[in-house]
C-alpha cells in the first residue's frame, strides 16, 4: 500500500530537485527522503527521477504522477489546516511570511487592530514563496514579484534605502560622483548577505559599476546592522522606516541622503484563496500598516 508521505515527499523532491534541499524543507534526514522515493519507484514500477550529481531531473513518468497528484496534495492539506483551524480554537488563525525586520517595524506593533491568530514565518523572498506555494503560509510580504501561476501580487509600498553611518562619523564634502565612489570604496560596509544586495543596486544606478568591496561583517538581519553602525563597526544601506528610533536618539546619521535606492513590496496570496474573507482581511490590515 502506497504511503501519503512517499506522495508528500516525492512533491518536494521534484518542487526542489533535490533529495537533501526536499530533506530540509520537510525536516526529515536525507536517507529518510531518498527511502520515500525508492518505495513510491518500486511501487509504481518506474523511475521517477534522473539521478545527476547536480540535481534531479524528472522523468516523463514522474512528471505525469506530479501532474496528477500534486493538486490533490494541496486539496487534502488546505482541508486538514482548515480542521485544525477550526477545532483548536475560535479565534481564526491566519499565517503571514515576512521578513523579520518589516514584521517587528509595521505589523508587530499594530497586532492588537485585528481579531485573529498571527502565525509568522520568517525568511526572505525565495523561501516564504515556497511557503506560499506549498499552502504553508497564507499571505506572504515580499520585495520580489516572482512570475509565479497562480499567485497574486499587490504593490504594498515603496521601501527607501538610504546610507547610514554612525553619528560619530566624519563625513567628507563630496564634489563628484569619481570622489563619492573613491569614498565609499573604502569604508567599512556591514552587508545582509555575500552577494552584497541593496548595496549592489546603489553602485549600479549611481555609479554605473559593480562594487568592489569585501564586507567586513555579513549580517543576515537589518536590525543587526542597525546596532553595528550605532556602535561604530561600519556603514550601510537600510530602509528609512527602521531609523526613525535611532536618528532622533543621535545614534546615526543618514549620510549623502540625496543618493538612495528605492525598492517595491508587495503583498502575495494565492489566486484560489482570492476571496476568502479572512484573506481579504489580513491583506487589508498589511496594506493599512505601510
Amino acid at each position: 500500500m502506497v504511503d501519503f508521505e512517499w506522495y508528500r515527499s516525492f512533491i518536494s523532491i521534484y518542487k526542489h530537485n533535490s533529495v537533501s534541499e526536499a530533506a530540509k524543507s520537510r525536516m526529515m534526514t536525507q536517507p529518510a527522503m531518498s527511502q520515500h522515493l525508492a518505495s513510491l519507484e518500486a511501487e509504481i514500477g518506474e523511475a521517477l527521477f534522473t539521478r545527476t550529481s547536480r540535481k534531479m531531473k524528472p522523468t516523463e513518468k514522474g512528471k505525469e504522477l506530479y501532474t496528477q497528484v500534486a493538486p490533490l496534495i494541496e486539496s487534502l492539506e488546505e482541508i486538514t489546516m482548515g480542521f485544525k483551524a477550526s477545532s483548536s480554537s475560535t479565534m481564526p488563525a491566519v499565517r503571514i511570511g515576512s521578513a523579520p525586520e518589516f514584521f517587528r517595524e509595521k505589523i508587530l506593533p499594530n497586532l492588537d487592530q485585528i481579531n485573529m491568530k498571527m502565525i509568522a514565518h520568517y525568511g526572505i523572498a525565495s523561501v516564504i514563496l515556497e511557503l506560499l506555494k506549498e499552502d504553508k503560509v497564507d499571505v506572504i510580504i515580499t520585495s520580489k514579484k516572482y512570475q509565479t501561476p497562480g499567485i497574486e501580487h499587490i504593490k504594498l509600498m515603496d521601501e527607501k534605502f538610504v546610507i547610514v553611518a554612525s553619528s560619530t562619523m566624519e563625513i567628507p564634502e563630496i564634489a563628484d560622483l569619481g570622489s563619492l565612489e573613491q569614498w565609499l570604496s573604502s569604508q567599512r560596509w556591514l552587508s545582509y548577505g555575500l552577494e552584497l544586495p541593496i548595496i549592489r543596486r546603489f553602485w549600479r544606478e549611481h555609479l554605473k559599476k559593480r562594487p568592489l568591496l569585501q564586507p567586513v561583517h555579513v549580517l543576515p538581519d537589518l536590525h543587526m546592522i542597525l546596532n553595528s553602525i550605532e556602535n561604530g563597526d561600519g556603514m550601510s544601506l537600510l530602509p528609512t522606516y527602521m531609523l526613525e528610533k535611532s536618528i532622533k536618539s543621535g545614534t546615526v546619521k543618514v549620510v549623502f541622503s540625496e543618493y538612495f535606492v528605492m525598492n517595491e513590496l508587495y503583498v502575495a496570496y494565492k489566486l484560489k484563496h482570492k476571496n476568502d474573507p479572512l484573506i481579504k482581511e489580513i491583506v487589508d490590515f498589511i496594506k493599512s500598516t505601510c
